[in-house]
C-alpha cells in the first residue's frame, strides 16, 4: 500500500507559449449570430487552445461547417495563415499584407489573439500606422495632378470614400 502524501504529484507538462499571428478579420455582413471580427479572433485562440474545429466553433456556439465556409471566402488569406498557426501549433512564416490591404489595416486594424499557457484569454486590435500613411500618401498622388476639386473625381471618391 502506498502513501499518497508521500509520491510526488504529477504535472501536465508546461504547453509552449504559442504566439498566434495578427489577422485581418474576413470582411462579411454585420450579424449579431454571425462571425463578428471578435468572434472569428476568439475562434482562433479557442482553436489552438482546443486544437479541434468542431469544439471550438460549438464554444462559440457556431458550427463546423460554417467555419469552413469561413475559411473559404476569397479574402481569408490571412485568417487561413492564423487557422494553420493554431492547429500546428508552431509559428509560421508571417502572412504578408498586400496593396489592397492597405486601407483595412489602417482603418479597422488587425486582430491578434492572446494565449497565456495555452489557454485563450483575449484579443488585441493593432492599427499601423505604416498603412495609413502610405493610404494618404496614395491620395495625395492620386488628387496632385488635379487641376479641379480633386474630391469631385469619381476614382479619388472610389478609393478613399471612407477618408473623405
Amino acid at each position: 500500500m502506498s502513501n499518497r502524501r508521500n509520491t510526488p504529484r504529477r504535472r501536465k507538462p508546461m504547453q509552449p507559449y504559442l504566439r498566434l499571428p495578427a489577422f485581418l478579420p474576413v470582411p462579411l455582413r454585420a450579424r449579431r449570430d454571425g462571425w463578428t471580427p471578435a468572434r472569428q479572433a476568439r475562434f482562433i485562440g479557442l482553436l489552438a487552445q482546443t486544437g479541434c474545429v468542431r469544439k471550438a466553433a460549438q464554444m462559440l456556439g457556431l458550427s463546423r461547417e460554417s467555419a469552413y465556409r469561413l475559411r473559404r471566402h476569397p479574402a481569408a488569406g490571412s485568417f487561413i495563415a492564423a487557422w494553420a498557426t493554431a492547429i500546428q501549433g508552431r509559428t509560421q512564416p508571417g502572412w504578408k499584407f498586400t496593396r489592397a490591404d492597405r486601407l483595412p489595416l489602417a482603418i479597422t486594424g488587425t486582430l491578434q489573439p492572446r494565449m497565456w499557457r495555452g489557454i485563450y484569454k483575449g484579443a488585441q486590435r493593432k492599427f499601423s500606422n505604416c498603412a495609413l500613411l502610405a493610404a494618404i500618401a496614395d491620395l495625395d498622388r492620386a488628387t496632385a495632378h488635379a487641376t479641379t476639386d480633386p474630391l469631385a473625381d469619381p476614382q479619388v471618391r472610389a478609393l478613399f470614400g471612407r477618408f473623405l
